[in-house]
């Protein structure tokens, strides 16, 4: 299969007022279309870093960054933006609901952004898929936690993106609602084909991925 996603020997170096801190240091990693990809390691090891670099989020400071066929590093920020927005669906550990906007509308701000017709109708379709029809009208301080990051997994899949970036989704939950929460990103990822990398540092739920990387010192082992 074809690799959706692609970084050779990627580096990233950060300034600080103790001097440059190496965050990556020659990471490697690519995924195929369809791909289900964990991606482990201790604190520190660079893994959000590795991820935020595949959404466009972060740029390398040297190295290949080729997602979706696109290269990332030698886009501007409208581009990367774009490309977000068509290729990209992204689940955080901290929910990021904007708390003015009820569910649906929350769901519906990645089509509204990229002027897609019928967000609403769309949106209320993806909350149908993860249980919350009936949350649609609620705002984010009326809903638990595991119900916010329900609306968060239906905002990340609403445009259908060709990868869903998982960075520790459960973190926030407790043990039973974050197993719900995950046999819903892994069916949505499943039923939709997308490619998915997700972060994490819970081995049994990695094993349920088809191929697991191992991070440390900004490098994959």
């Amino acid at each position: 299969m074809d690799d959706m996603i692609l970084l050779e020997n990627v580096t990233l170096t950060l300034q600080s007022p103790a001097g440059p801190v190496n965050i990556l240091r020659g990471a490697s990693l690519r995924a195929a279309a369809g791909e289900h990809l964990a991606v482990v390691g201790p604190s520190g090891a660079g893994k959000t870093t590795l991820l935020m670099l595949m959404a466009g989020l972060e740029r390398a400071s040297s190295g290949l960054v080729r997602v979706a066929g696109s290269d990332l590093t030698g886009m501007d920020e409208d581009a990367l933006a774009r490309f977000r927005r068509q290729s990209v669906g992204i689940v955080f550990q901290a929910f990021h609901l904007a708390p003015a906007m009820t569910a649906l509308e929350n769901v519906a701000l990645p089509l509204e952004f990229a002027r897609r017709p019928r967000a609403l109708e769309s949106a209320a379709t993806a909350l149908d898929k993860v249980g919350l029809a009936n949350r649609a009208s609620h705002y984010p301080a009326q809903l638990s936690g595991g119900e916010q990051q329900r609306v968060a997994l239906a905002r990340a899949i609403v445009a259908s993106p060709r990868i869903i970036l998982a960075d520790e989704p459960t973190g926030n939950l407790d043990a039973a609602t974050g197993a719900r929460v995950i046999d819903m990103l892994f069916n949505l990822a499943h039923d939709s084909g997308a490619t998915m990398v997700l972060i994490t540092h819970d081995m049994t739920l990695a094993a349920r991925c088809g191929r697991l990387a191992r991070m440390a010192d900004g490098v994959v082992l």
